[in-house]
């Protein structure tokens, strides 16, 4: 989800609930304590420079049950974020600590926020030797429809 795809979400919300991927809700006095841009710059394992960017909320359980986060100033603190730090329309990555920090992608269900899994992968596989993963395929589909079977007695 981009930036401006949850700005546009939020004025339409009375109340921000984030879903984890088990279904589990990220209790409702949460906190927003950081939005910001996270650049990335690398270079993958076949030898590609590469650069990335995304917004980063980090969501944050407090004791304070008092101060729960409304869609209004969620979006000006996004708003903000935009004119201080400039932050252009960028993909949103969401860290959040269960045990320890984890980093989700983003989604939206109509009614709660949720958080995606995401998943590490090679970016140069053309490039580094991995082979590419071969179909798996049953040896009762190789043999031919007209030759004898195993237990027939005929082989």
């Amino acid at each position: 989800m981009k930036l401006s795809e949850i700005k546009s979400k939020l004025n339409s919300l009375e109340e921000i609930a984030f879903q984890l991927p088990n279904g589990d809700l990220v209790p409702s006095h949460f906190h927003v304590t950081e939005v910001g841009k996270i650049t990335k710059h690398f270079i993958d394992c076949g030898g590609t420079v590469r650069n990335e960017e995304v917004v980063n909320f980090q969501l944050w359980n407090a004791d304070d049950y008092n101060h729960r986060l409304h869609p209004e100033k969620l979006v000006n603190i996004i708003e903000l974020s935009e004119r201080v730090l400039g932050i252009e329309d960028l993909e949103i990555e969401v860290e959040y600590q269960a045990e320890t920090i984890g980093k989700f992608g983003l989604d939206f269900d109509g009614k709660n926020f949720l958080l995606t899994q995401k998943q590490t992968d090679c970016l140069a596989k053309d490039n580094c030797g991995v082979p590419e993963t071969k179909p798996k395929l049953k040896f009762s589909n190789l043999q031919p429809a007209n030759s004898c079977n195993p237990n027939s007695g005929c082989c």
